[in-house]
């Protein structure tokens, strides 16, 4: 398993990157040739995501409205609808081979949630699932129910692209332009602001990657 960061990168560029390392593995397999399982962090500057079944009215602002608060919109090909990547946010691409790893693609989200949970849970901040709803949640099952961590992924021949994006020290605000991932109901946040502290990017980095490695 080989652990990289690529830092900040527009997300255009780190998509491009993700789909020839996920064509890569596919491509070795098939010609029985040796392949590397990766896990990828990086963050990105403003941008908003749609799912191939995401709708677009989940979008509530205008194109003109976008340039102005510097973000830009990619309709990509991961499940789940539209979500938000930013500064202050730890994004993460695993792109692995889930037969190496004796799972299907329910138990991988599980173990990749999990791993968010336990990340959480370091700083003190007590998380877990909803039924029927990918992702990380906080106050479950009460009006204040609300995510920290959004989850998406495509796979193809038991091959893995895209992931997670938790929010750490997050501007919460460029949420208030969509419906995060369909929902009109639920609300969004961050580690800052469950703690009332600026935490370390770096130190949620190394502990997100420990907990994927332990569990994987």
């Amino acid at each position: 398993m080989k652990i990289e960061d690529w830092k900040h990168i527009t997300y255009s560029e780190a998509w491009e990157r993700q789909t020839e390392l996920f064509n890569s593995i596919i491509k070795a397999r098939s010609e029985g040739q040796p392949y590397e399982n990766r896990i990828i962090f990086c963050t990105h500057p403003h941008v908003y995501t749609i799912g191939k079944h995401g709708k677009q009215e989940n979008m509530l602002i205008s194109d003109e409205m976008l340039s102005r608060i510097g973000a830009e919109v990619f309709r990509i090909d991961r499940g789940g609808d539209i979500t938000y990547h930013g500064p202050g946010q730890q994004v993460c691409y695993p792109i692995l081979c889930l037969e190496d790893f004796k799972l299907g693609l329910k138990g991988y989200l599980h173990q990749l949630e999990e791993a968010v949970i336990r990340t959480c849970s370091h700083y003190g901040i007590k998380s877990g699932r909803v039924d029927g709803a990918t992702g990380v949640w906080i106050d479950i099952g009460t009006p204040r129910e609300r995510k920290i961590c959004a989850m998406g992924v495509r796979s193809s021949h038991f091959v893995t692209m895209h992931g997670l994006a938790l929010n750490v020290n997050t501007d919460l605000g460029y949420f208030d332009y969509i419906n995060p991932c369909g929902f009109t109901n639920k609300g969004v946040t961050s580690i800052e602001k469950e703690t009332g502290v600026q935490v370390s990017m770096d130190e949620v980095r190394q502990i997100l990657a420990e907990e994927l490695l332990k569990l994987l």
